[in-house]
């Protein structure tokens, strides 16, 4: 059984390497992609409950439309897109890409043959009848025929022993013009669960890889360190909630395999997939004025920096972040652009599909954020439906152009509306 590992960079191929390197790198990586599957046959994850009914609310980087519409600021051209939900688990991410989507072609894929008996018995009787599972490793994908419009890959790659070759093997799956979702882990924010695994791991010594044995180490671990503890107080304030459940908490601190990214090492990981980085999908936390935006010279000089040194920069002065979330995209991916008055007058406007609690001057955003509007955008939102342009919104709300095509980018922006081009 490999020892765990908590690595800060990824795994690097090295160039050129012997036959015999090759060959013994093939029997590493079988060890551990191994090692991982019997981790999720033991504990299938995510643990959340079987329904009968569609899972409640969105995530909209799982709707096709608004994700799309995130990414090039209007939405797609199909409604009927080809999804691929790249180590899928227990299908709580697929059943959501389904339901969100009710007129896509999902398929699920997945190394563990429990979590994906799991995921088939949850979207059947959700009623996420539109999903095709395999018993598949992404490296292994090109066995899936065809292309994807969108693939889905969420805590995945860091816990393959090659997540270069596996980001590679899935870009090969992304149509021109696709998008492609990722979570990977991210160091900074994630130093004490680090420490946690190596700590758990040396005291269980020739049981490594017995994982209920690591969950048992662990919880017995947590109530014998002192209360004011730093690894403790990290587990009490940040994850015990989602860690009772030991499904959780085994696949936090005794997995065999993880790849901890920081922003230079991710890019590497990025660059490497042949893709377009397109965008962070959280881009608030990488708005450097809540930083430093009080220190004028400060953020003159963080504006010469290049985009990926700003990004550094956000996350050693951020250093809570856990996780990167982000959108790449194989070319062309066709952007809009609604600074043409004229273009975004004849553009067709929709409200945003992830938004809850409308109708509403105060209502929960695409980010379940709580968000509020002025009486003139809600005004035109309302009229935002039966595929109206936005000069008929305008003209029917009572909004003059000049003033309303500000509002209109305003909410845009915002991810309130959706805007597609019109194709007259």
């Amino acid at each position: 059984m490999p020892e765990p590992t908590s690595s800060v960079r990824p795994n690097i191929p090295l160039s050129g390497p012997s036959a015999t390197a090759e060959s013994a790198a093939a029997v590493d990586s079988a060890a551990v992609s191994s090692a991982v599957a019997s981790l999720y046959d033991t504990y299938p994850f995510p643990p959340e409950p079987l329904l009968d009914e569609a899972p409640p609310g969105y995530n909209w980087r799982w709707q096709w439309p608004s994700a799309y519409s995130f990414c090039t600021g209007r939405t797609p051209d199909t409604a009927a897109p080809r999804i691929l939900d790249a180590g899928c688990g227990t299908g709580v991410g697929t059943e959501y890409l389904v339901h969100l989507n009710p007129e896509a072609e999902v398929v699920g894929i997945d190394l563990s043959a429990g979590a994906v008996a799991v995921a088939t018995e949850r979207c059947q009787r959700s009623g996420a009848d539109r999903v095709a599972f395999h018993n598949l490793s992404i490296y292994d994908v090109e066995q899936i025929p065809g292309e994807f419009d969108l693939i889905n890959c969420v805590g995945v790659l860091h816990h393959m022993p090659d997540p270069i070759r596996g980001i590679q093997a899935l870009a090969k799956k992304l149509k021109p013009g696709g998008i492609f979702h990722i979570f990977v882990y991210a160091e900074l924010g994630r130093r004490e669960i680090q420490l946690t695994q190596e700590a758990i791991a040396l005291l269980q010594g020739a049981k490594r890889g017995d994982y209920k044995d690591g969950v048992a180490v662990g919880r017995t671990l947590f109530s014998a360190l002192p209360e004011d503890n730093r690894l403790r107080k990290r587990e009490e304030t940040r994850w015990s909630l989602e860690n009772h459940r030991d499904e959780c908490f085994a696949d936090m601190y005794v997995h065999p395999q993880e790849i901890d990214y920081n922003v230079r090492t991710l890019f590497e990981l990025i660059d490497a997939s042949g893709l377009e980085f397109v965008c962070f999908s959280n881009p608030a936390y990488w708005n450097l004025e809540r930083l430093i935006g009080n220190a004028p010279d400060l953020m003159a000089r963080a504006e010469g920096l290049g985009e990926r040194d700003r990004y550094r920069l956000t996350e050693l002065l951020d250093p809570e972040l856990t996780h990167f979330e982000f959108f790449l995209a194989r070319p062309p991916l066709e952007k809009a652009d609604w600074t043409d008055d004229a273009v975004l007058l004849n553009a067709l406007v929709e409200r945003h599909p992830c938004i809850e609690g409308w109708p509403s001057r105060s209502f929960f955003n695409y980010e379940y954020q709580v968000v509020s509007i002025s009486d003139e955008a809600f005004a035109f939102m309302e009229k935002c439906e039966d595929a109206i342009s936005v000069a008929e919104a305008l003209a029917s709300s009572g909004l003059a152009e000049e003033s309303g095509l500000d509002l209109v980018r305003s909410l845009q922006k915002r991810q309130l509306i959706m805007l597609t081009l019109s194709k007259k």
